[in-house]
C-alpha cells in the first residue's frame, strides 16, 4: 500500500498544472515595449520557419508518394536549369530581407537610450549587485536574502518561498518611465538579466554597457546573473519592484533619509554592543557564505576567522584587507564606514577572538 501511495503521489505531481507551469515552451513576452518587440520578432520568425517547413516537407512527402518508383515515375533532369537556380536563390533572399527589416528596427531601438528619463548604475560584485541612483543620491547593495542563505544546508527540506530568487533590498523603478541602466562590474564578468524587461547585458570590469526599459505594469519581476561568474554565481538574483510614480517618490524620500542617517552615524562614536549587533547582521549578509556563521571558514580557500591572527592582531591589517581584498576575498569598500566598522569589530570580538573595537572614523581614515 505504501508503494502504491508513492506511485499515486508521483503521478499526481507529474500531471499537476503547477508542475508544468514551471516549464515554459516559449520566451517571455515581458512588460516593456522593447520586450514585446523582441517577442513579436521572435514569433514572426517562428511562423516564417513553420510555413517554410510545411511547404518544404509537404513537397518532399508529396513527391515521395506521388512519384514513387513503383508507379513508374521517371525523375526530371533540371540540374542546369537557370530558372531553378534563380528561383531557389531569390526566394531565400526575399525571406531574409523580409525578416531583416523589422529585426534591424528592433535592434536599433534596443540600443537607443536617448529617450531615458532617469539612469541607474548597476555594478556586479562577487556575488551581489550594487545599485546607484546618481540623480537621487541613493546607493545600496542587493544581497541574496537571509531566508535563502539560512536554507542552503542540505538537511533543510522546507525551502522558503522564492528560494534563491529573493534579495534583501529590491531595485525600485517608477512605472511608465524610461530607465537607462548603466551596467558594469567590479571584478569579473557578470550579466544583468531581467526577462520581463527584455534586458540582458554583460557587466564587464572597466567598461560600461547600457540598456533601457520602460515598464508598463506595476509588480515585482525577477532576474539573475546570466554569466558563470564563480562559485557564488547561483546566489546573486535580481528583484525589481515596478511601483507607481507616487510610491516611487515616497521610496526615494525614505532612502534619502536613510542615506543621511548613515552619513551621520559614521561620525559618531559607537558603543561595543551597538557595533556587535549591527556587525552580526552585516557579517551574516556578506561574510558567512565563505567564512561560515561560526567563523570556522572553509580552509584553505576561505580561512577561519575564529582564532585568526589577522582578526586578533592590529586592526589596521584587517581593515586594509576588508577594504581592498586579497586573493579570493573581494574588496568591500563599497560598504559604508559604519557597516565596515561594525563587521570588523564583530569579527575581532566573536568566535573566541579578543581583538579591539573599530570605529567608523577608523574606516574613514583608512580609505
Amino acid at each position: 500500500m505504501r508503494n502504491l501511495a508513492k506511485v499515486v503521489a508521483s503521478v499526481t505531481a507529474l500531471t499537476s498544472t503547477a508542475v508544468f507551469s514551471e516549464y515554459g515552451l516559449n520566451m517571455t513576452k515581458g512588460i516593456t515595449s522593447i520586450s514585446r518587440d523582441i517577442y513579436d520578432l521572435h514569433m514572426m520568425v517562428f511562423w516564417v520557419c513553420v510555413v517554410i517547413a510545411v511547404m518544404v516537407f509537404g513537397a518532399m512527402f508529396y513527391s515521395v508518394f506521388a512519384h514513387r518508383k513503383s508507379k513508374g515515375a521517371v525523375a526530371s533532369q533540371f540540374h542546369e536549369s537557370t530558372k531553378a537556380e534563380i528561383l531557389w536563390t531569390l526566394i531565400p533572399v526575399v525571406i531574409l530581407i523580409g525578416m531583416a527589416i523589422p529585426a534591424t528596427a528592433t535592434l536599433i531601438d534596443l540600443e537607443d537610450t536617448s529617450k531615458a528619463e532617469m539612469s541607474i548604475k548597476v555594478t556586479g560584485h562577487q556575488w551581489k549587485w550594487q545599485y546607484d541612483y546618481p540623480e537621487e543620491g541613493i546607493s545600496f547593495m542587493s544581497n541574496l536574502a537571509k531566508s535563502s542563505t539560512d536554507s542552503l544546508r542540505k538537511d533543510i527540506k522546507d525551502k522558503p518561498e522564492n528560494y534563491l530568487e529573493e534579495v534583501d533590498k529590491h531595485l525600485v523603478i517608477p512605472v511608465d518611465t524610461s530607465v537607462r541602466f548603466l551596467i558594469t562590474s567590479n571584478d569579473v564578468i557578470h550579466n544583468w538579466w531581467v526577462p520581463a524587461f527584455g534586458v540582458k547585458q554583460d557587466a564587464n570590469p572597466g567598461f560600461i554597457n547600457d540598456a533601457w526599459a520602460q515598464a508598463d505594469v506595476i509588480g515585482t519581476y525577477r532576474g539573475k546573473c546570466a554569466e558563470l561568474c564563480g562559485v557564488g554565481h547561483g546566489f546573486m538574483p535580481i528583484v525589481v519592484d515596478v511601483v507607481s510614480k507616487a510610491d516611487y517618490a515616497k521610496w526615494v524620500a525614505k532612502e534619502q533619509a536613510a542615506a543621511a542617517a548613515a552619513v551621520a552615524s559614521a561620525t559618531k562614536t559607537w558603543t561595543e554592543s551597538e557595533l556587535m549587533t549591527k556587525g552580526k547582521d552585516v557579517y551574516e549578509t556578506n561574510c558567512a557564505g565563505c567564512h561560515k556563521k561560526d567563523g570556522s571558514g572553509m580552509p584553505p580557500i576561505f580561512p577561519a576567522i575564529a582564532g585568526s591572527s589577522l582578526a586578533n592582531g592590529q586592526p589596521a591589517q584587517l581593515v586594509n584587507q576588508v577594504l581592498h581584498g586579497k586573493g579570493s576575498m573581494p574588496a568591500f569598500k563599497m560598504l559604508g564606514d559604519a557597516d565596515l566598522a561594525s563587521v570588523i569589530t564583530y569579527a575581532r570580538k566573536s568566535f573566541g577572538n579578543t581583538g579591539s573595537v573599530v570605529q567608523p572614523s577608523d574606516i574613514k581614515s583608512a580609505r
